[in-house]
């Protein structure tokens, strides 16, 4: 009889021990599985984003493109890290503004604007655009990509996106 309880207390030792490393090992996957579920569902980037505020009208001159820097939170899995990014703006009037996404819709380059000339101008392969965006010459596919834009207060609001570039139509990447 000794020996039986001796048997049943090792056997449930055992019990104890197999279900403790079951506990642990799902434990275990269910922490590691946590950020491979997180990104099935978010990818970390979206193309519906929020406005953000980039400048107030009153730092616009109606009529010039002005290269405007703004911060925003940029998501990348779990990291959220600030970025600079910047946009060319042109102000119409008081209710009406354009905002330019700075990448050359040809193959990615940055484009400047060049007042002598009142035109943009892309120094990677000579793609020229004029105010309103339009191709004026060079390999470019399209026009300049605007980006969304409000007023709200005074302030410039933009919804900031990215586009596919060296081709005919605008798609959000």
């Amino acid at each position: 009889m000794e020996n039986e309880n001796k048997d049943k207390t090792t056997l449930d030792r055992r019990a104890f021990f197999k279900r403790g490393a079951g506990f642990l090992s799902g434990a275990a996957a269910i922490l590691c599985g946590i950020p491979l579920v997180g990104s099935l569902f978010n990818s970390g980037s979206s193309n519906k984003k929020d406005f953000i505020e980039v400048t107030g009208l009153d730092a616009l001159s109606t009529g010039e493109p002005k290269r405007i820097f703004f911060s925003e939170e940029v998501t990348d899995a779990f990291i959220v890290e600030p970025a600079t990014s910047d946009v060319w703006v042109i102000k119409h009037s008081e209710t009406d503004v354009t905002a330019f996404s700075p990448i050359c819709p040809h193959l990615g380059c940055s484009y400047d604007w060049q007042p002598s000339q009142k035109q943009f101008v892309c120094p990677c392969h000579a793609s020229v655009f004029s105010t309103d965006g339009k191709v004026v010459s060079g390999p470019s596919p399209r026009g300049l990509d605007t980006l969304p834009v409000k007023i709200e207060n005074g302030k410039l609001m933009l919804q900031w996106q990215r586009f596919e570039v060296g081709i005919a139509e605008k798609r959000v990447i």
